[in-house]
């Protein structure tokens, strides 16, 4: 269960419904709030955007700094989890409650560069203009990774596995920087631990995935929730699931044109619907239906 604060009246900038919606799943993460919601205002600026954050149940000042930021003109929507469900459970809950047309999502910790975006929004926009109705991601790709060199490791691993398994062409699935339509997550299926698959999910969709370079930061306030045994143990129960779900599902390729009946009917039966409404509202009135 949830609960969920917003701004009261959004600023024209932002309005009521959003360019981009900025998923941000945070669990004890005080001291990069702040921070990371000014470099998030500061990257949108021009752009019609909302930010989204979900607090994963955390018990440090987390929610009190999300409050202070709101306090302070962010346009914020904060959405807080009872109890602690995982990151991917925030990115849907995030995802879901988002107005935007459009999605980013970035981790919490700061070491994804909010800058990124403005870049990666118009490279969706412009891949969708050139494929068509074919769903799209930009998967962010962390080239020069500033993380421990036990993670990086540990990372490299699983990218390498995961991809001769699932074969979804993309160097860096575990980077939290990603762009992609709203209602095209929506039609993914939903599992713990989805956020590490959405390359292979939007593929299995009939999607394409586009990987970019974008900067990387070190982790300088709070600590990881996982490390690389956790994240071994129920790395190859859901690789395992993973791929059964691929190969579960064969989208549908549509056989030419959707047949519809010709434009003339479709008006004359609402032609038919609006003196029908004429009628019922006038009851009782001359040349309206009898009571």
């Amino acid at each position: 269960m949830s609960e969920a604060l917003s701004q009261g009246s959004p600023s024209s900038q932002h309005g009521a419904h959003p360019l981009i919606s900025v998923v941000v799943p945070v669990r004890n993460e005080a001291p990069n709030i702040l921070p990371l919601i000014g470099e998030i205002r500061a990257a949108l600026i021009g752009i019609p955007y909302e930010i989204v954050y979900v607090d994963d149940g955390s018990t440090d000042e987390t929610p009190q700094r999300l409050r202070q930021a709101l306090a302070e003109g962010a346009p914020l929507r904060i959405i807080r989890h009872k109890t602690s469900c995982g990151q991917s459970a925030g990115v849907i809950t995030g995802v879901k409650h988002a107005r935007g047309t459009w999605i980013a999502t970035l981790d919490g910790d700061g070491q994804n560069d909010p800058a990124s975006i403005p870049d990666m929004l118009a490279r969706a926009q412009a891949e969708e203009r050139s494929g068509g109705a074919t769903p799209i991601l930009i998967a962010g790709w962390r080239q020069k990774r500033r993380d421990t060199s036990a993670k990086r490791y540990g990372s490299r691993i699983a990218n390498k596995v995961r991809a001769s398994v699932l074969r979804d062409a993309t160097p860096d699935t575990g980077c939290g920087l990603k762009v992609f339509r709203r209602d095209a997550f929506l039609e993914i299926p939903h599992f713990d631990h989805m956020h590490r698959f959405l390359p292979a999910l939007f593929i299995r969709q009939g999607g394409r995935v586009i990987s970019v370079a974008v900067n990387h930061r070190p982790r300088l306030e709070g600590q990881s929730n996982y490390n690389n045994w956790q994240r071994l143990k129920v790395g190859l129960v859901d690789l395992i699931g993973m791929y059964w779900l691929q190969r579960r599902w064969r989208g549908p390729v549509i056989d030419g044109p959707i047949i519809e009946p010709p434009i003339s009917a479709i008006e004359r039966r609402s032609a038919d619907a609006a003196v029908l409404d004429s009628r019922i509202g006038t009851v009782g009135q001359p040349g309206g239906l009898s009571p």
